[in-house]
């Protein structure tokens, strides 16, 4: 039992000590360039899926 709880001790003192973390203004901009990459892949993907439904769709209709 002892072994889990240092480990658990060590664990919040790297936490609270040696972990940097980083400041509002860099995790703004972070989220920011998240949502932006975000946004452009869906509307890459979404594209690709319009494109790849209409030549499906062209192809079928082709043998009708």
């Amino acid at each position: 039992m002892s072994k889990l709880t240092n480990y658990f001790r060590e664990t919040s003192d790297e936490m609270r000590y040696k972990v940097t973390w980083p400041s509002l203004e860099e995790l703004q901009k972070s989220a920011g360039l998240v949502l932006l990459g975000s946004l452009i892949f869906a509307v890459v993907v979404g594209v690709m899926d319009v494109i790849f439904k209409e030549g499906l769709e062209a192809f079928y209709n082709s043998f009708i």
